[in-house]
């Protein structure tokens, strides 16, 4: 795995074995750049992977040993929940800040415009990344947008997916398949992945579309964003057990490598 973290970064804190890098958002858009320069500047490494972690993730590596393995083997991997910032904190190795997969897109997207990469679009519903695109679009005067595609992370999908990017010669590639899904369809297909760059984005697409509605500022800035979900949508209420779940689990186990 080559190394695209600032010299300066502190070592990873490790949340129930699952690895977490301890970056601002500045530091991750930084090393985004360094991923992408390089790759432009010489011989193209292979593809590298961005994940951005919640406690929902940590939970499911806890019993997936390939999620836990995709996660801890990514070129960069931030803090999206802030029950993973607070996890930090408790195990005194804290992360500066929360770094969510939707706000570093639109900050990739602005940087790709500036820098001419070209970004592909791959999952959600049919027709939701096109919208999604045009936000960005919006969002990132002169960002190129070189394909969009819904498909499925299902393994026979796989080669014509690889081909459209290929075609699309994108720099940078986008996945909404959720997680653990998208993560995997990534790590899977790295080796062959023509691109510099891919990241996971969960919900994000849905978000700039408008078929859903992010936490007021506030309410993400102090860490509340989990209510505003399952106040938004109730039937999560399974999936947010996951939250005490994990709390008691970081009390009891602590922090280690896996």
């Amino acid at each position: 795995m080559l190394n695209f973290l600032p010299s300066n970064a502190p070592s990873p804190v490790y949340v129930l074995g699952v690895r977490v890098d301890r970056l601002t958002q500045r530091q991750v858009l930084a090393a985004l750049r360094q991923i992408l320069s390089s790759a432009r500047a010489g011989s193209r490494p292979p593809c590298q992977q961005i994940i951005t972690v919640n406690p929902e993730f940590v939970m499911a590596a806890q019993k997936n040993t390939l999620f836990r393995q995709c996660i801890n083997q990514a070129a960069l991997v931030t803090a999206d929940g802030m029950g993973i910032v607070w996890a930090s904190r408790l195990l005194r190795q804290p992360t500066p800040e929360r770094v969510t997969g939707a706000d570093t897109l639109v900050e990739l997207a602005r940087l790709a415009a500036e820098d001419g990469y070209r970004l592909y679009l791959l999952g959600a519903a049919p027709g939701v990344a096109e919208i999604a695109g045009t936000r960005l679009q919006e969002l990132a005067p002169g960002l190129k947008i070189v394909g969009t595609y819904a498909g499925s992370p299902a393994p026979e999908e796989e080669n014509e997916i690889l081909e459209r990017i290929r075609t699309a010669q994108a720099d940078i590639v986008c996945v909404a398949y959720g997680a653990p899904a998208q993560d995997l369809w990534i790590y899977r297909n790295l080796q062959r992945l023509p691109a510099s760059l891919a990241m996971g984005v969960g919900g994000a697409f849905d978000f700039l579309a408008g078929r859903q509605r992010r936490a007021p500022h506030w309410m993400r800035r102090t860490g509340l964003e989990w209510l505003y979900r399952l106040y938004r949508e109730p039937w999560r209420w399974r999936r947010m057990l996951a939250l005490p779940l994990f709390v008691f689990q970081v009390i009891r186990k602590g922090s280690r490598p896996s």
